[in-house]
C-alpha cells in the first residue's frame, strides 16, 4: 500500500472511527484526547478513570509507532524552531480548554453524533486554523 493513498487515508479513518465507537459502546467515555490528558494529570477526581486515561493516552503513541513499523511512512522534517512550535503548542492547549474539547472529541465524536455544538467547534477550529495558516505564510511571510 503506498503512502499517502486515498486507501491509506480511508483506513485510518476506519481505525478511529472503530476505536472511538468501542470506546463510547464499551465505556460510555468520548475519545477526546483533551479530555483524556485532563483526567490522567489530575489522579482521583471524577469522570473517566485515570488509569484509562492514562492507558488511552499511552496507547496513541504505541499504536503509531506500531503503523509505521508496518507501513512505508512519509519522512516528516520539521522546519519550524522550538520555541515556536512550544508557543503553538501552548495555544492549542489553551484554546482546547476554550473550547472544552479538541478535533478528537469533537470533530470524531460529537459530528458523528451530529451534536451541533461539535459541529459549530470543528467548523471553529478548522477556519481558525485556515486562517492562521494563510496569515502566517501569505500576510507575514513566514
Amino acid at each position: 500500500m503506498e503512502s499517502m493513498s486515498p486507501l491509506m487515508a480511508i483506513g485510518g479513518g476506519l481505525l478511529i472511527g472503530s476505536a472511538a465507537a468501542l470506546l463510547l459502546l464499551l465505556t460510555g467515555r468520548i475519545a477526546g484526547v483533551s479530555g483524556m490528558v485532563a483526567t490522567a494529570t489530575r489522579i482521583g477526581t471524577a469522570g473517566t478513570p485515570w488509569p484509562q486515561a492514562t492507558a488511552f493516552l499511552v496507547g496513541l503513541p504505541i499504536g503509531a509507532a506500531l503503523i509505521a513499523l508496518l507501513v512505508r511512512t512519509p519522512e516528516v522534517i520539521v522546519t519550524s524552531s522550538v520555541p515556536l512550535l512550544i508557543v503553538a503548542g501552548l495555544l492549542v492547549g489553551v484554546g482546547t480548554r476554550l473550547g472544552n474539547g479538541c478535533t478528537s472529541g469533537h470533530g470524531v465524536c460529537g459530528m458523528a453524533r451530529l451534536s451541533p455544538r461539535s459541529i459549530a467547534a470543528t467548523v471553529t477550529f478548522t477556519v481558525s486554523a485556515g486562517a492562521t495558516v494563510f496569515i502566517l505564510r501569505h500576510v507575514i511571510g513566514g
